[in-house]
């Protein structure tokens, strides 16, 4: 077993429980994200413009200051999990089904921060049932991710 190897095996416990964390940290982001996007979309519709400045606020730190981070450090623990010997049965479908969920949750991530970027220029176009209906996305994969995981299917 090479240093790396034995590495990760020594700090497999604190490496799961900091993917773990990471994780719901980044999925409270995600689900909560699209909600704001939703009130944003139909207070500014409705002409209150004192609101457009606090859901950009708001939008912007949740985005930078705990989904990013967030996001990062998932992959990060999870790669580390990913390259530690024994953990991951490559011949089987779910870490398979995990990984391609994980990049569907990673890419709604990059369309989350797309709109965001709009909302802020002011040149969102989309109605507030876009949103409502986006947000299904992320608990979609959440659960594939999950049953993934824990069914090992």
């Amino acid at each position: 077993m090479t240093w790396l190897a034995a590495l990760l095996s020594d700090l497999y416990p604190w490496t799961k429980t900091l993917h773990v964390i990471s994780v719901i940290s980044w999925m409270a982001g995600i689900f909560y994200l699209p909600r704001l996007y939703v009130y944003h979309a139909e207070r500014v519709s409705q002409g209150i413009p004192e609101a457009e400045e606090m859901f950009r606020t708001m939008e912007r730190k949740l985005l930078r200051g705990i989904m990013n981070p967030a996001m990062i450090a998932t992959w990060l623990f999870g790669l580390c999990l990913v390259f530690t010997p024994g953990i991951i049965d490559w011949s089987m479908a779910w870490p398979w089904t995990k990984a391609a969920s994980v990049l569907g949750m990673t890419w709604f991530h990059h369309w989350l921060s797309a709109r965001r970027k709009e909302f802020a220029l002011g040149q969102n176009r989309r109605p507030g049932r876009t949103y409502r209906l986006m947000n299904e996305v992320p608990t979609l994969l959440m659960v594939l991710i999950v049953a993934s995981v824990i069914v090992k299917f």
